[in-house]
């Protein structure tokens, strides 16, 4: 996952330092700058947030796209973004314990994530959107289109 030079240099172009970003997302600053340095994954909720907070999509946080923002956007909802990853696992014929195995994780994290107890991780999304050219914003159900990225 690339979005570390994404992460400094959307809060570089706001003149803003580390300990301030730090402190919207309420951590400490050597874990925001851990995110930076890819020493730490950034958790989906910091993603979500600073997607709002920079203005920009997911995807462009995540390289997934050149594109820095979708016309229409909504909140990230557990029970959309887990309707939408059952869907996308269904009009793949992925069953969940092949998703579980290809993410690596187990098959009740997959089961968890479609009901909408829980988001799914950043690395899970990431591979993913990677693998299958699918747009984050979609999956978490912010955007309605495009579903895919070109």
């Amino acid at each position: 996952m690339d979005y570390n030079y994404t992460l400094k240099a959307l809060r570089e172009d706001k003149n803003l330092r580390q300990k301030d970003i730090a402190n919207l997302l309420k951590i400490d600053r050597k874990t925001y700058n851990h995110y930076e340095t890819k020493e730490k994954i950034i958790p989906i909720k910091h993603l979500v947030y600073l997607s709002k907070y920079y203005d920009v999509s997911i995807d462009y946080i995540l390289n997934l796209t050149d594109e820095k923002q979708y016309d229409s956007t909504h909140d990230v909802d557990k029970i959309e973004a887990g309707k939408r990853l059952k869907e996308f696992r269904k009009d793949n014929k992925i069953t969940q314990v092949k998703l579980a195995s290809m993410l690596n994780t187990t098959f009740s994290s997959i089961a968890f994530n479609e009901k909408g107890r829980n988001l799914i991780a950043t690395p899970f999304l990431y591979t993913i959107c990677k693998k299958y050219n699918i747009s984050a914003d979609y999956l978490l159900g912010k955007i309605n289109s495009p579903k895919y990225l070109s």
